[in-house]
């Protein structure tokens, strides 16, 4: 592995808020289709989940069905976080040149997924006690597969930029 102590990419760089929508995409169809594989398990507990952080406990009172605007505030919570941390992993990736191969990214990108579960559903548990209901191999995989589209995904944007010779707007300012 070659460390680029002079990396002439970190200034001319911003991070990508496209490849945070997409992985938030996969991020919630994953979630939704695996946990239907958890006996018992059905797809709009998690977004009840992401709601709670918004609307308060009382909407995971209610039985895990579709609600209109519990779906709304999941999605608003969801894309903001999504968001946020798609640009944290970005700036890592392109501060610590982490985007020299797509598979030093993968790998940045799954440790980061990692340490976002972590956070959400060990650190956040003093906030949001709730979460540690959710601690199961599907949010682990979704997590993992979050950070590793994020990276891969501003990866691929980055390198198609540079060819096309426009990077139109990858900022969120």
């Amino acid at each position: 592995m070659e460390l680029h102590m002079r990396s002439h990419h970190f200034t001319h760089r911003r991070p990508d808020w496209r490849a945070a929508i997409m992985a938030g995409v996969v991020f919630l169809v994953l979630e939704l289709v695996l946990a239907t594989l958890i006996p018992g398990g059905s797809p709009w507990a998690s977004p009840r989940m992401l709601a709670s952080i918004l609307l308060g406990r009382g909407v995971l009172h209610a039985p895990a069905t579709f609600e209109a605007g519990i779906m709304v505030a999941a999605l608003v919570v969801h894309f903001v976080l999504a968001i946020v941390f798609a640009l944290i992993l970005s700036l890592i990736v392109v501060r610590f040149s982490f985007d020299s191969s797509a598979g030093m990214a993968s790998l940045v990108g799954a440790v980061f997924g990692l340490a976002m579960y972590l956070l959400s559903f060990y650190g956040m548990t003093r906030f949001f006690p709730w979460f540690a209901e959710a601690r199961n191999w599907v949010s682990v995989v979704s997590h993992l597969m979050f950070g590793v589209v994020v990276a891969d995904a501003y990866l691929r944007l980055e390198r198609k930029d540079a060819h096309s010779g426009d990077a139109g707007f990858t900022g969120v300012f």
